[in-house]
């Protein structure tokens, strides 16, 4: 009965002396990790951005339509019961950002794809569907990123020139400490900040902190820059570019771009958890992946797994944006139909929340 096991001290001793051996970053892969949370009411569609109240667990989640009158800021309770809900009309939303300095969600306002104009807004975490919705700022028109040089095996070179394109303002992030608020492009190829938003009355002045080709696409789906996160000591901008299937970092204030992570599909929203990991919705892949400090994959959660009768997506479908409460993460079930092919998301016509229970390293 021994042999078993001084051989199995002997193999861990051998592998060890060797370099190799299960390290705490080996692979965790859980496809049926995505369960329900919540689901919006009838007629509501396309939730991407997402943001939670830490301290009352509520959850917000904004729609990203192009139907009259069908944008909604929904706010879920704790349980997933929808607790109300505040028309923002024909604009189009995206990211959004709670901020514990006032206590107001902030919102990304896409106007500029309507014929509008783009801003970020925010109301009150308690707000009721009266509640008056407040201008932040005005996104700023800036022209075109540079061009981006991209190397060939063969030592040639290809140049890719961006148009100059609507503002686009898709996800926010605050930094810890003054309460910046950070804001992508994901059309201009930009890096927009806030300084000090809670205190900012409004009409709040917007500086543009990198312009970039990094920061913009060629690829597909057709947005750049995206998901932000800071990291715990606020030295570290990390950006989400999801044509790109990249994840960006930009040292703070304003260092220059470097590529963190390569092919992840769809590079969406982003966070960090308690753990120091990021997290990336892959909305292309239908999954969340986890990457520690150096880039590397170290977990996948959820996977799309079929319609229901109701309408509604089973597991992960387009995972647009994610925020992370405690150990459990959130994530918004966007379920676009973008390549008006035969996919998945044209049978949807019920919408979701996802939740996951976010595994220890």
């Amino acid at each position: 009965m021994r042999r078993p096991v001084a051989l199995g001290i002997l193999l861990s001793l051998v592998l060890a002396l060797a370099g190799v051996g299960w390290a705490a970053d080996d692979l965790v892969v859980k496809r049926e990790a995505a369960k329900e949370f919540a689901t919006l009411p009838d007629g509501v569609r396309f939730p991407e951005g997402i943001a939670a109240n830490p301290g009352t667990g509520d959850i917000f989640v904004a729609t990203f339509d192009f139907g009259p009158n069908s944008n909604k800021l929904l706010r879920f309770r704790r349980n997933g019961k929808l607790a109300v809900q505040r028309d923002f009309g024909n604009t189009p939303l995206l990211g959004l950002a709670f901020n514990p300095l006032d206590g107001k969600v902030y919102i990304c306002n896409v106007g500029a794809l309507v014929g509008g104009m783009s801003k970020i807004q925010r109301i009150p975490a308690n707000f009721t569907d009266a509640t008056p919705i407040e201008d932040v700022a005005v996104i700023p028109s800036i022209g075109p990123p540079p061009d981006r040089t991209v190397g060939n095996p063969d030592g040639s070179e290809d140049v890719i020139m961006f148009g100059n394109n609507a503002p686009a303002p898709n996800a926010l992030a605050f930094s810890y400490t003054g309460g910046d608020l950070f804001v992508s492009d994901s059309f201009q190829g930009a890096i927009f900040k806030i300084a000090s938003v809670h205190s900012c009355p409004g009409g709040c002045p917007v500086t543009t902190v990198k312009h970039d080709g990094l920061l913009a696409t060629a690829g597909f789906p057709p947005f750049g820059a995206n998901g932000l996160a800071v990291n715990g000591d606020d030295t570290m901008l990390y950006v989400a570019n999801t044509g790109d299937d990249r994840i960006l970092r930009m040292e703070l204030p304003g260092g220059p771009l470097q590529v963190f992570a390569e092919s992840v599909n769809g590079a969406d929203g982003i966070g960090f958890d308690q753990d120091g990991r990021l997290w990336v919705a892959a909305n292309q892949a239908d999954e969340v992946v986890a990457l520690n400090a150096s880039g590397r994959v170290v977990a996948k959660l959820g996977d799309f797994e079929g319609i229901r009768k109701d309408g509604s997506p089973r597991g992960l479908l387009f995972p647009a944006s994610l925020v992370i409460v405690g150990d459990e993460l959130f994530v918004t079930n966007l379920a676009l139909p973008l390549t008006g092919g035969d996919e998945p998301e044209a049978d949807v016509t019920r919408y979701t929340i996802s939740r996951m229970r976010i595994p220890k390293p």
